[in-house]
C-alpha cells in the first residue's frame, strides 16, 4: 500500500531563509516500524496501515522524504543548566515540514536520530530503541492526561546498531508538534546581535501562535505575555500531576506551550519537592520543586531577545514592560497552580483560601513518604466516606490538621460528597507512567519483547480509569527498589 495523504504546507523553510539548513536524514539500511500512533495518523489524514509498511519506515526515519517535504535541520541557541551556547541546533534531527491536520491545525513532523547533521557538533546524530519509546510512552501519557506536549506519530527502528556504553539497536522517533520554535531559536539571533532576524521570527512566531496579537499596538510584548501565560499553564500541570522535566533548558522550551524532549524525564512516586532524576543535576536546578522559577528564568532569556523590539527607540523602556511581564509570572503560575490543584481537591467554587489550603498540604505531606498519585485518588475515597489517604503518612499528625481545614472547606461547596468525589477522579490520574514499569518495559523492547510496553502504554491512554486486572499499573516500585537515574544522551 503506497504512502499518501501528507498534507504539506512549509511556512518555515518558505518564510524563515537563513534559520536552518537543508538536511536530508540518512540512509540507513533496513528501517521499520516497531509502532505507528494509529489514532494521531488519522488526525494528520494519514493511513496508519500505509505508514505500517517498509515505504513508510523509510520515511519515518528519514531515508526516503515524501512528496512535498522539504527537510532542514533547525537552527537554534540555549541556556544549558545556566550556560550559554550561542550555537546548538538540530543535532541529530530534522524537520520533514508542516502537515495541514483534518481539523485545519498545522503541525511540524520530525524526525530525532534520523543522523548527523551541520549542528551535530562531534555527535554522530543517532538515537536507540529505549529512549526513542520512552519519549513516545511519556508524550502519549502526558496527552492522555490533559497536557500539552509533542506527540509520537511513530517509532521506527534503523537496521544498525549504535554504540552507547555497548551496542543498541538504532531508532528513530517520528514526532508531531505544534512547532519546534523555541526560547533558544531567538537566542540563536538575538545573541549575533541580528534584530531584525529575530523580529522576522517574533512575526512568524505571532502569526502561528497567537495570530489574534497581528496588528496589535504592541505585538512583541503581547507575545512575551501569551508564552509567559502557555507556560504557567504548563508547568502547573506538571507540578499536578508530579511530572519532573529534568531539563528545561531555554532549547527545550516552547513558544507553543508544549512539552518537548523527555530525556531525563520521570514523574515522582513519594512527594518531595528536591526530587531530581537527571544523572547529571547534581546541584538540584531542575528538581521538581525549582521547575516553576526555573519557567520564570528562561522567560526572562526570552524577554532579553525581545527587547530591542519592545521598544526600540528606547531600550530602557523596553527593559521595564518586559520586567513587568517577567515579575507578573509568579502570579500567573500561582493562579494557574491554584486552578489545578482545586480541581484535584474537590473545590469546584473558587475561593481566596484555596492557594494556602493546598500548599498547606504540600506541607504537611512533605517527608511523609506519600506517594503523590495514590493520595489523591485516596482523598477522593476518603470524600466517598472510605478509608481516605491518611494510612499514606508515616505520621498523620500533620495530615491530620490539614484534613480539618480542608473538610471544613469542603462544607462549602453546594455539590454532593459522591460528585464531588468523582470529578476528583477525573481530575487525578490513577495510572501514570511509573519508573519501574517505564524500565522495565524498555529492558524488554530493546531485547526484542514488546509486550509490556504495549500493555503499559494501553493502561496509560486511559490513565483516569480504574482497569481490571491492571491494578499493579497503579502500584509504587517496590520498597526495595534502586533509586531511579535518566540521562540525556539517546
Amino acid at each position: 500500500m503506497a504512502v499518501s495523504g501528507f498534507q504539506f504546507d512549509n511556512t518555515y523553510a518558505v518564510q524563515l531563509e537563513g534559520f536552518y539548513v537543508p538536511w536530508q536524514g540518512e540512509a540507513f539500511p533496513a528501517p521499520s516500524i516497531v509502532r505507528v500512533n494509529d489514532t494521531l495518523a488519522r488526525d494528520l489524514g494519514l493511513d496508519p496501515a500505509a505508514l505500517d509498511s517498509p515505504e513508510g519506515a523509510a520515511i519515518l526515519s528519514g531515508k526516503t522524504p515524501p512528496e512535498g517535504a522539504t527537510p532542514l535541520a533547525m537552527a537554534y541557541a540555549g541556556h544549558q543548566f545556566g550556560g550559554f551556547s550561542p550555537q546548538l541546533g538540530d543535532g541529530r534531527a530534522i524537520l520533514l515540514g508542516e502537515i495541514i491536520d483534518t481539523k485545519g491545525a498545522r503541525r511540524d513532523l520530525h524526525l530525532k536520530g534520523s543522523g548527523r547533521t551541520p549542528f551535530s557538533r562531534g555527535g554522530d546524530g543517532k538515537a536507540v530503541l529505549g529512549p526513542v519509546l520512552r519519549e513516545y510512552l511519556i508524550g502519549e501519557a502526558m496527552h492522555a492526561l490533559g497536557i500539552p506536549t509533542t506527540r509520537a506519530l511513530a517509532a521506527v527502528t534503523t537496521g544498525e546498531d549504535v554504540m552507547r556504553e555497548g551496542p543498541k539497536p538504532g531508532a528513530v522517533l517520528a514526532r508531531v508538534a505544534a512547532s519546534h520554535l523555541r526560547v533558544g531559536t531567538f537566542q540563536f539571533f538575538a545573541a549575533r546581535r541580528e534584530t531584525e532576524m529575530v523580529r522576522k521570527l517574533a512575526d512568524y512566531a505571532i502569526a502561528r501562535h497567537y495570530p489574534d496579537l497581528v496588528g496589535t499596538d504592541a505585538p512583541y510584548l503581547g507575545l512575551l505575555e501569551r508564552v509567559a501565560e502557555a507556560q504557567a499553564a504548563l508547568v502547573a500541570r506538571w507540578m499536578g500531576v508530579g511530572f519532573i522535566h529534568g531539563v528545561m533548558n531555554t532549547d527545550n522550551m516552547t513558544i507553543s506551550g508544549e512539552t518537548i524532549d523527555y530525556g531525563p524525564c520521570a514523574f515522582m512516586d513519594s512527594y518531595a519537592p528536591g526530587t531530581v532524576f537527571s544523572s547529571i543535576d547534581h546541584q538540584g536546578r531542575y528538581a521538581y520543586g525549582n521547575q516553576p522559577v526555573m519557567a520564570q528564568w528562561n522567560l526572562a532569556r526570552f524577554a532579553e531577545t525581545l527587547v530591542p523590539l519592545i521598544s526600540p527607540d528606547d531600550p530602557d523602556r523596553g527593559v521595564s514592560l518586559a520586567t513587568e511581564v517577567i515579575d507578573r509570572f509568579p502570579t500567573m503560575y500561582s493562579d494557574a497552580w491554584t486552578a489545578v490543584m482545586c480541581a484535584k481537591l474537590g473545590l469546584a467554587e473558587a475561593r481566596d483560601e484555596d492557594t494556602d489550603l493546598a500548599r498547606a498540604l504540600f506541607e504537611a505531606m512533605e517527608g511523609q513518604g506519600v506517594d503523590f498519585t495514590l493520595f489523591f485518588r485516596g482523598l477522593a475515597d476518603g470524600v466517598r466516606g472510605g478509608a481516605g489517604a491518611r494510612a499514606l503518612f508515616d505520621d498523620p499528625a500533620g495530615y491530620d490538621s490539614w484534613h480539618e481545614a480542608y473538610t471544613l472547606r469542603q462544607s462549602h461547596e453546594t455539590a454532593t460528597p459522591e460528585a464531588r468525589a468523582d470529578a476528583m477522579d477525573r481530575a487525578n490520574p490513577l495510572y501514570i507512567p511509573r519508573n519501574h514499569l517505564v524500565e522495565a518495559a524498555l529492558i524488554a523492547a530493546e531485547a526484542g519483547d514488546l509486550g509490556p510496553f504495549n500493555r503499559l502504554l494501553d493502561v496509560l491512554e486511559t490513565p483516569f480509569e480504574h482497569r481490571e486486572g491492571r491494578e499493579d499499573y497503579a502500584a509504587p516500585a517496590p520498597a526495595d527498589a534502586d533509586p531511579y537515574v535518566t540521562f540525556c544522551g539517546t
